[in-house]
C-alpha cells in the first residue's frame, strides 16, 4: 500500500468515500450520486482543494485507490457533523468495503494526521456514529476524546500538541 497526498483530481473518489463512510455498517443509506445533492454531505467535498484542505489517498500495488482521509475547516454557519471550531479541521475517512479490516484505515488516519499537523493545526475533530466501534477504537487509540454529541454520533477531538508530546514520551 502507498499513501499519496490528495489532490483536486480526487474529487470523485472523495465523493464516493463520503457515501462509503455513511454506509459503514453495510446498509446502503446513500449513494455517491446523493452526495452532491445533499446539503450536508456535499460540505465534505464541495470545492475540494481550497486553502486549508489536506488529505491522503491509499493506493494498492496496481495504483488503484483503497480509500482516503481528508480534513477541512468549516464555518460555523456551514458546519460538519464533527465541527468544534472554525480553526479546527474536521477529518473524514473512507475505505472501500473490500479493503476494510486490513489496516488501510489506520494508515490513512496516521497519514492524514501527519498532514494536518504539518499544516499547523492545533487540533482535529471528527464524528463517529454510535455502533461504529472499530472506527471509534482506532480514533481513541490515537488519543481522540469525546467532546460532544451530534444526533446519533459522538464528536471527538485530538489535541495535536498533546498527541505529539505523548508520542514523544512513549519513545523515551
Amino acid at each position: 500500500m502507498l499513501l499519496r497526498p490528495a489532490s483536486t483530481t480526487d474529487l470523485d473518489l472523495l465523493t464516493d468515500l463520503v457515501a462509503e463512510a455513511v454506509n459503514w455498517g453495510g446498509e446502503q443509506r446513500v449513494t455517491a450520486a446523493d452526495v452532491p445533492t445533499d446539503d450536508h454531505l456535499v460540505r465534505y467535498v464541495e470545492g475540494w482543494g481550497r486553502s486549508g484542505d489536506v488529505g491522503v489517498v491509499a493506493l494498492d500495488e496496481a495504483g488503484e485507490p483503497l480509500g482516503a482521509a481528508w480534513a477541512r475547516v468549516f464555518a460555523t454557519g456551514r458546519r460538519g457533523w464533527g465541527f468544534v471550531a472554525e480553526d479546527v479541521p474536521e477529518l473524514s475517512l473512507g475505505v472501500l468495503p473490500a479493503r476494510r479490516g486490513a489496516g488501510v484505515g489506520s494508515a490513512l488516519l496516521d497519514g492524514c494526521l501527519g498532514a494536518v499537523r504539518a499544516h499547523g493545526s492545533r487540533a482535529v475533530s471528527l464524528s463517529v456514529e454510535d455502533g461504529n466501534d472499530l472506527a471509534r477504537g482506532m480514533y481513541e487509540r490515537r488519543g481522540f476524546v469525546v467532546v460532544g454529541r451530534e444526533g446519533g454520533s459522538d464528536v471527538l477531538v485530538l489535541d495535536l500538541a498533546e498527541a505529539t508530546r505523548s508520542a514523544g514520551a512513549r519513545k523515551v
